[in-house]
């Protein structure tokens, strides 16, 4: 298991567990991560500190802070 920030651009890892506060991990849940689900790293801003993923045919943008307490098996 590794975090997700862990990733290189364009590696797949499948989502094993949320960490962090209830109501963040309700939110991200709400967007499609869920366990089970596969992570996809699409491309990183070094400025402003996000990351694109993408989950389930969809982009969506994480703080970096919020993708290191996401758990994933590459």
């Amino acid at each position: 298991m590794v975090r997700l920030i862990d990733l290189a651009d364009g590696q797949e890892g499948r989502l094993v567990r949320l960490e962090g506060e209830r109501a963040f991990r309700r939110r991200l849940m709400e967007l499609g991560l869920l366990p089970g689900t596969t992570v996809r790293i699409v491309r990183r801003a070094e400025i402003g500190g996000v990351i694109e993923l993408e989950v389930r045919r969809a982009r969506l943008t994480v703080r970096t802070s919020e993708a290191s307490l996401v758990l994933v098996t590459p």
